[in-house]
């Protein structure tokens, strides 16, 4: 062999005992927020992709090195990680994995409004249960809404202009199906807007305020329209945030309600 490429060598076998030296067992135990031992938890080392079992006791040991990542994964329960720390190997390290939270039925709010906004706000809400479970277990949000886009102006004359044509698109704006899809999307948004207010709070929020229980649906959309705040906080489901700024647009609709009914 020569000089170089024993040079070579000698190198990949110092990086081959430093990487296996570097790697030592780390141990643990895993257990529920009760305090019980949890079996059969899948233990991954994120940077070797190992991979092993907690046993009976909740007990369970891998090779690592220093700040790798390891999962802890387990059906029911909420996955957790952690880092490997650089002294973690001179003690036991103890991992606490939370259950999924469960369906508990929707909770019926009975007290009346106090006259305080933020307070009756809090007390109108109904528990979004399919909101706190897809935030346990972390599913993504879908991007957009899957419904065929309208054709625009812009992106239709403008490959004319390059010498190619949209037939569909130019179809679609002459004929006035571009506008028609508009304006039917803007409906179907505001009436799901609407309704996610209706899904949250009860009708007696509404009706004790004096607001009949055949107009909460336009006395909502009348709220989006006035302030369109209300109707940003319900884009980022803020139900609190909605109906503090909706609220004050109540004193006016029941002015206008009581106005219609004397001219009646």
């Amino acid at each position: 062999m020569s000089m170089g490429g024993w040079k070579k060598f000698s190198f990949l076998l110092i990086f081959a005992f430093s990487h296996f030296f570097a790697q030592q067992v780390f141990t643990g135990q895993i257990i529920d927020d009760s305090g019980d031992n949890l079996s059969s938890v899948v233990v991954i080392n994120m940077s070797t992709d190992q991979k092993t079992l907690s046993n009976s006791f909740g007990m369970f040991s891998m090779a690592a090195s220093p700040n790798d990542e390891l999962r802890f994964v387990k059906e029911d329960f909420m996955r957790v990680s952690v880092r490997v720390p650089a002294n973690g190997f001179n003690s036991q390290l103890l991992v606490r994995m939370n259950p999924i939270p469960r369906d508990v039925g929707e909770v019926k709010i009975t007290k009346k409004p106090t006259g305080n906004l933020e307070t009756d706000s809090r007390l109108a809400a109904k528990v979004d249960k399919g909101e706190i479970v897809k935030q346990a277990v972390g599913l993504p949000e879908p991007v957009g809404k899957m419904r065929e886009k309208p054709a625009e102006v812009k992106k239709v004359l403008l490959p004319i202009l390059l010498g190619s044509l949209d037939v569909q698109g130019t179809y679609d704006l002459i004929s006035g199906k571009a506008r028609r899809q508009k304006r039917q999307y803007r409906y179907d948004d505001l009436q799901e807007h609407i309704e996610w207010v209706r899904n949250r709070v009860d009708n007696d929020y509404f009706t004790e305020a004096g607001i009949p229980e055949e107009r909460i649906s336009e006395f909502i959309q009348y709220a989006f329209e006035v302030k369109p705040q209300v109707r940003t906080y319900v884009k980022a489901k803020n139900l609190a945030g909605a109906l503090l700024r909706m609220e004050e647009t109540m004193p006016v609709y029941l002015e206008r309600l009581k106005t219609s009914k004397i001219q009646k």
